[in-house]
């Protein structure tokens, strides 16, 4: 039997299920009217058993509309990656190279390819540039949410692939009445990073259903790197004036003496990149509900998202290997001849010689161009219809059938791109035997400029038809209450495309060389789950799903799951898991491409710390298998009135994981047994690396080799309370993490610019105060010290170096007031002392990593809403 105890009231409003601290805005009150109300049976994220409470194994956590605009979030990746629960670095506004303006989550830091994203329940496309493994989250607008759910144990039993780490259940607005418009907007103290969104919402009920409308409009302007005087300079080899590689070493040519000098000054490449990289989106959508008989019910949801989003890096550089005459390069001499060089007698002295290929090495930054900027025009679209009803069997049991449709296609485009092949003709056809080469001396022509120039297009997009049914219900009554029970069954196809631009395709662009990717895959799915309560206080929960793929055949999972309420203030909870992620389109059918990684060169030859690595994918991938288990307990004393304690242990462990292997620890290990002797020589081989510490071939390949083990403790603290005529809202929210391993290396407290941030402790806390019309709240997030592992020389010798990297607390503040019924404002500051990130040696931009710190300072939002 369901007894409604304060303990099962307190989870049924999501407070047991280690609540964020944006989530405790439920009163007393209406605690109060939940224990006399006649509760119906609901959907709950990590089951298709509808219940009557929330009293379930698996931790969720549950975050408001009203907490998402009393924190000013104004995007979907910030108030996720704002949880404790998250970790490494997902892609986001602060990524400026390489996202293609896409937001992810990465819970547990475990990849954002690990984390199922739904709405309402049902599977949303993955989405981004094209040939995708995730969900780009700017594709739904906050405007629409009423909530979101974190799930954050496995569920891969119960929703099948990529529910590794967990489940994010994006709610929508539904069930509205009337029309409410809201505006909000914000920008820094420094008057940039402006960002706004305005949305309107119109409701109506029929006497048999509710149709419920939306649009918005959002935009978000950039913050460059070099306005923030914290940035350090970048000091690339790549410069405007251009050199050429000599005795180890960048040489430029000096016009004032004719000679070649060694380069004392890099380029500082922050002045054109961003912070905060602008976009602007525009969203329709709409939710309806109408019965259609006596026992039929049919629902339906569209969403539409248009994103137009911009990035910006400084302009590109070129990186040629020139063919020098005389020094008897391939085809010298012969019809077939691409062309030469001369060496002049200032560049020999210089330091300046042909390799044993008879080339040199030329680098310039083509300032003379412009700025690389990166655009992106994004069309989404997700249509979901089902259709609901009951039967008259046993108790009554209720069936459901939805088809889920989902579209994403993009446009990219790079201006200001070189095309290689055509530059190395025009230096070649620049030259004169005694004469400085115009390329070299910075004198070329603007016809040469325009002939070298170009914008590079792409396209790409994404594709998902679902198809599923179920039943569930009640079987049977035991002595404790009714055994029930859910199964069903699904179809789901997916396809993803991605065609980079020819130039880059035939390898003539200074940019990485990339295939074209196309491939589809389909999923046939059988599932089922049982919830039986052994006693009035012990329930057991199971599930079990067979999946069969066209790519690889098939995988089982399962999932138990035991809730036990030791007395009515304290209830234990535990689940284990199995999971699996089957590769995706991208993993499985994705071309070659290459990737500038920030890595140290232990042989000192590469001028750069971003090195070409060559990305490779493998149509034999196998799925990743995991393994989760997490333990708990839910704890609501009956002597203090409105608190809620939870602690949660949890691991996961992934093995067969498709991976990239941590080409850093490759190069190490190859350096040291190439120069030493000592090491892993096999890695030289696997990471392609050839004698003496040649990187012209570096390749990392995707593999099913890699595993993940990671494990930690949630704690959730929530206080509701009056105490001096005032209603008070205390909530803790902490994440210790006890260790993350990938791939033979222990990322625990530490953080890097290519994996993130895996901070032992992160914590977030919040107070608020409210009276009648108004409340006031104040935050604070906590990322916790971590260490900053790399090498350098010291005395020609590479040696391992461990630099701490400072805590962060950042401060916020917000406000709201109820002027009327219609009319309620919304005021705050976020980061209120300004915080600076923390410096991280190899950070990914800037000297830090914006993903996890807040690069773009003290920020100012306020907002209205108003009902008509």
């Amino acid at each position: 039997m369901n007894r409604p105890s304060k303990l099962a009231t307190a989870i049924k409003f999501g407070l047991i299920a280690s609540v964020s601290s944006t989530a405790v805005s439920v009163s007393n009150t209406a605690f109060a009217e939940e224990v006399g109300a006649d509760v119906e049976r609901i959907a709950v994220t990590g089951s298709r058993i509808q219940r009557q409470d929330m009293e379930t194994a698996s931790p969720v956590t549950v975050i408001g509309a009203n907490e998402i605009r009393a924190e000013g979030f104004t995007s979907v990746d910030e108030i996720l990656q704002a949880q404790t629960s998250m970790a490494g670095a997902a892609v986001g506004s602060s990524t400026n190279n390489g996202a293609d303006g896409v937001a992810q989550v990465d819970l547990r830091g475990m990849g954002s390819q690990r984390t199922l994203v739904l709405l309402n329940g049902r599977r949303m496309v993955n989405s981004g540039s094209g040939a995708d493994s995730a969900v780009d989250l700017n594709s739904i607008p906050v405007a629409m949410i009423a909530r979101v759910e974190i799930l954050k144990d496995g569920a891969s039993a119960v929703y099948g692939s990529d529910a590794i780490a967990g489940v994010v259940n994006i709610i929508t607005k539904k069930d509205f009445e009337g029309f409410q418009v809201d505006l909000t907007g914000g920008m820094t103290d420094k008057s940039d990073g402006e960002n706004g969104e305005i949305s309107a919402l119109y409701g109506f009920n029929t006497d048999t259903g509710n149709y419920t409308f939306g649009a918005a409009y959002s935009e978000r302007r950039g913050v460059v790197q070099s306005d923030r005087d914290w940035t350090d300079q970048g000091n690339s080899s790549f410069t405007p004036q251009g050199g050429i590689v000599g005795d180890g070493e960048v040489k430029n040519y000096d016009p004032a003496t004719g000679e070649w000098v060694s380069q004392t000054e890099g380029y500082d490449f922050t002045q054109d990149s961003f912070y905060q990289t602008p976009s602007k989106r525009y969203s329709l959508f709409a939710n309806m509900t109408q019965e259609l008989g006596d026992d039929i019910v049919l629902t339906g949801d569209i969403l539409y998202t248009k994103r137009k989003s911009h990035q910006q890096l400084a302009a590109q550089p070129a990186n040629l290997q020139l063919n020098v005459c005389g020094a008897g390069y391939e085809h010298e001499g012969t019809s077939q001849d691409p062309g030469c060089v001369t060496l002049t007698d200032a560049m020999t002295a210089g330091g300046i010689v042909a390799d044993d290929k008879g080339e040199i090495n030329y680098r310039k930054r083509m300032n003379d161009v412009g700025p690389r900027v990166y655009t992106q025009d994004t069309d989404t679209w997700r249509v979901s219809a089902g259709l609901e009803g009951s039967l008259d069997i046993n108790t009554g049991m209720n069936w459901d059938a939805s088809y889920t449709y989902g579209n994403n296609k993009a446009k990219t485009a790079v201006e200001n791109s070189i095309n290689g092949s055509i530059m190395t003709q025009q230096i070649y056809l620049a030259d004169q035997p005694g004469v400085v080469n115009p390329w070299f001396s910075g004198d070329m022509s603007q016809e040469s400029l325009d002939a070298v120039s170009y914008t590079e297009d792409a396209d790409g997009g994404n594709e998902q038809h679902v198809f599923s049914a179920g039943l569930n219900g009640e079987l049977f009554d035991l002595d404790a209450g009714a055994v029930a029970f859910a199964i069903g069954a699904e179809y789901r196809y997916e396809s993803g495309y991605y065609t980079p631009d020819q130039v880059v395709q035939d390898g003539e662009s200074t940019s990485a060389q990339q295939d074209p990717t196309d491939g589809s895959y389909n999923v046939i799915s059988v599932f089922q789950e049982v919830s039986v309560p052994f006693t009035d206080r012990l329930t057991g929960e199971f599930a079990l799903r067979f999946d069969d793929y066209s790519t690889f055949g098939n995988a089982s999972t399962w999932k138990i799951g035991l809730t036990y309420e030791a007395t009515d203030d304290l209830m234990l909870r535990t689940v284990a898991a199995t999971g699996f992620r089957a590769p995706s389109v991208s993993e499985l059918y994705g071309g070659d491409s290459g990737s500038f990684d920030f890595l140290d060169d232990p042989w000192e030859q590469e001028q750069d710390p971003q090195i070409l690595v060559n990305r490779t994918s493998d149509d034999d991938l196998k799925p990743e298998e995991s393994e989760s288990y997490t333990a708990g307990l839910v704890y609501s004393p009956s002597y203090v009135d409105g608190l809620s304690l939870t602690v949660d242990y949890w691991r996961f462990k992934v093995k067969n994981a498709i991976t990239r292997l941590d080409t850093q620890a490759g190069l190490n290990q190859c350096h040291d047994y190439q120069t030493q002797g000592i090491g892993d020589g096999s890695a030289c081989e696997t990471f392609n690396i050839g004698a003496n510490g040649d990187l012209s071939n570096l390749t990392n390949s995707l593999t099913n080799v890699g595993f993940q083990d990671t494990s930690g403790i949630d704690f959730n603290l929530a206080y509701n309370f009056e105490a001096l005529n005032l209603d008070w809202v205390i909530s803790n929210d902490t994440t210790y993490l006890l260790n993350f391993e990938q791939d033979g290396k222990d990322y625990t407290g530490t953080i890097d610019g290519n994996f993130g941030a895996y901070a032992q402790v992160r914590n977030n806390f919040s107070i608020k105060a409210s009276q009648d019309d108004w409340s006031v709240m104040y935050f604070n997030r906590y990322i916790g010290e971590m260490e900053d592992h790399y090498t350098k020389k010291v005395d020609g010798n590479t040696v391992a170096v461990v630099d701490d990297v400072s805590s962060v607390l950042y401060h916020n503040i917000s406000a709201s007031y109820f002027i009327n019924d219609a009319w309620m404002l919304t005021a705050g500051v976020k980061n209120f002392t300004d915080e600076e990130p923390s410096k991280v040696s190899n950070g990914s931009d800037g000297g830090t990593v914006p993903e996890v710190y807040d690069t773009i300072g003290r920020t100012y939002f306020a907002g209205v809403t108003m009902n008509f």
